[in-house]
């Protein structure tokens, strides 16, 4: 055998193995094809044992269809396992069906010779409505009942024409009425219960997909809430419209590590990483405790606003919060080379503009003069000491301890006032008395 040949070979049982389904079918045409083989297998198998009863008996013309009902079909498989043209192997395989009994029928006589042979026919209709459609079936049935019919009608004139029913023996012909029935409704049973069992098959393997896809949307929306408000997440995926909104009044804090591009500087990256992933993760948790918006992080700098949702309506009072909280988690556990870290804090209040930007790897970022004076007065800060503006003091300074106002130099801004908070009141007071 040459190698062309063994590689069609391989390919064509390749094919046979896999009922010929392609990548891009859906799970109903993928379904089809394999009842569709299966149903051609039981037909060649069929034909192969009435070839046998007929030599028996000695009905040469009835032996020689069913034979060639078996070329035929063997034909058919090897043209759809070649060029996958599945349309052209069901009507040819329903056509087989259909037409082959009523001319074996034909050719042995009237009924009762050929045993109810037509009953073979009925499977066309039966296999049209499971290879086709309930409605492209219909055709098939109402040519199975005009053949019927017709044959009925002239069923005393194909005996008088043909000598064949005259060398069957009655007692032969009720064997074969017998045979007929049994395995006509057998290959029904068989045909509808491997349907059956398949399209059960393919309902599990599509809710496998389904149960699989809802756990990638629901890591994927856990992805996408790890990058954006949920409001601004919802957005995004319902619209392509550009996401920018403008708040009126939010509350905006940053924090940076004091020193700690100098500090890191003897640690080994993987280092590093471990202590910002571990300090930023705290972070995190006390910003969610408190309903706030963690907007980024850049290098060894935290960002996170109040006022962008409906979490918090105090939400000056949980940034405050929360400015403590993170300044005393990082004096009390977080230290490299055996010196605590500290942290600069400025926490702005006023207009802002928030938005997502860009199209691939997007962020949701803030722009506006209470950004920049948040971000300015937390780099002009004292490390341990959270540094506010005018806006956010006078709506803080009832319930939280601050020092004397400042004075210092912001670029772009001139002389600017802050103030520094200490802690909340009724804490001071307590530690006080």
């Amino acid at each position: 055998m040459t190698l062309t040949a063994r590689v069609t070979a391989r390919t064509l049982l390749h094919r046979l193995g896999t009922a010929g389904v392609l990548p891009s079918d859906t799970e109903e045409i993928r379904l089809k094809k394999h009842v569709l083989l299966f149903s051609c297998g039981l037909m060649i198998g069929g034909s192969a044992i009435w070839l046998g009863l007929y030599h028996l008996v000695g009905l040469a013309l009835p032996a020689s269809l069913p034979f060639g009902v078996e070329l035929a079909s063997l034909a058919t498989l090897l043209v759809y396992l070649w060029t996958l043209n599945f349309n052209f192997f069901r009507v040819a395989q329903l056509a087989l069906w259909l037409f082959v009994p009523f001319v074996v029928q034909w050719s042995m006589g009237d009924f009762v010779s050929a045993s109810g042979l037509i009953l073979w026919g009925l499977l066309a209709p039966v296999g049209a409505a499971l290879l086709l459609s309930a409605r492209e079936s219909l055709p098939w049935m109402v040519a199975y009942v005009i053949l019927t019919v017709a044959t009925g009608y002239v069923d005393h004139e194909l005996a008088g024409a043909s000598d064949t029913a005259l060398r069957v023996p009655v007692k032969t012909s009720v064997i074969f009425f017998a045979l007929n029935f049994a395995t006509v409704c057998a290959m029904v049973y068989w045909l509808l219960s491997f349907a059956f069992t398949e399209r059960e098959r393919s309902r599990a393997r599509l809710q496998e997909a389904h149960v699989r896809l809802q756990e990638e949307q629901g890591r994927s929306e856990r992805l996408l809430l790890n990058i954006l408000p949920a409001p601004i997440a919802e957005r995004l995926k319902n619209s392509d419209a550009a996401i920018a909104d403008g708040y009126a009044d939010v509350t905006v804090m940053f924090a940076d590590i004091v020193n700690f591009t100098r500090l890191a500087e003897d640690l080994a990256p993987r280092e590093v990483f471990a202590l910002l992933n571990r300090m930023f993760s705290g972070f995190d948790a006390l910003a969610e405790r408190y309903g706030l918006e963690k907007i980024k992080t850049i290098g060894d700098a935290y960002m996170v606003a109040g006022g962008l949702n409906q979490g918090n309506a105090d939400y000056s009072s949980a940034i405050a919060d929360l400015a403590i909280d993170i300044r005393d988690l990082v004096a009390r556990e977080f230290q490299v080379g055996g010196r605590p870290l500290a942290l600069r804090i400025g926490i702005g209040t006023g207009p802002v503009v928030a938005g997502v930007v860009g199209k691939k790897k997007f962020i949701y970022d803030l722009w506006g003069d209470t950004v920049n004076i948040a971000s300015r007065i937390t780099s002009e800060g004292v490390p341990g000491m959270i540094q506010v503006d005018e806006a956010t003091y006078r709506r803080l300074r009832n319930r939280y301890d601050f020092l004397q106002p400042q004075a210092i130099f912001l670029k772009g801004k001139g002389e600017t006032t802050v103030y520094r908070m200490v802690g909340r009141r009724e804490v001071s007071q307590r530690e006080a008395s």
